[in-house]
């Protein structure tokens, strides 16, 4: 049996050449085809598991992820998302915008008060 062509060799699930961690051996030998896998949500379910990373011993974890069943509608989470970065990319190029041109008068000081943003 020649585990060359098996994507989840145990092998490339070591951090030293040619020792094999016991755990990750075991974790294979008992989880056989499931080894580093994630589960699958069936469609028309709400996805459960869309947190699910792996790591290289072959571990999962199971991130809290806020599912958009709880929101009023499907895909606010998203947008809300978008408009959040759209606005802190604005607030970033504006905090680090240094032309200070035009901004000190006799009545106001409108300069930024620092380089970047804290």
């Amino acid at each position: 049996m020649s585990n060359s062509n098996n994507p989840h060799n145990a092998a490339a699930d070591t951090y030293d050449r040619g020792i094999v961690p016991a755990e990750t051996a075991a974790r294979k030998e008992r989880e056989g085809d499931d080894y580093k896998e994630t589960p699958d949500s069936t469609e028309g379910t709400p996805k459960t598991t869309d947190g699910y990373t792996v790591d290289s011993e072959g571990r999962a974890n199971n991130f809290a992820i806020e599912p958009e069943m709880y929101v009023e509608e499907p895909g606010d989470l998203r947008e809300e998302k978008q408009a959040s970065a759209a606005e802190r990319q604005a607030e970033m190029s504006e905090a680090n915008q240094t032309s200070e041109d035009g901004k000190l008068d006799q009545d106001s000081d409108d300069r930024g008060k620092g380089v970047g943003i804290i």
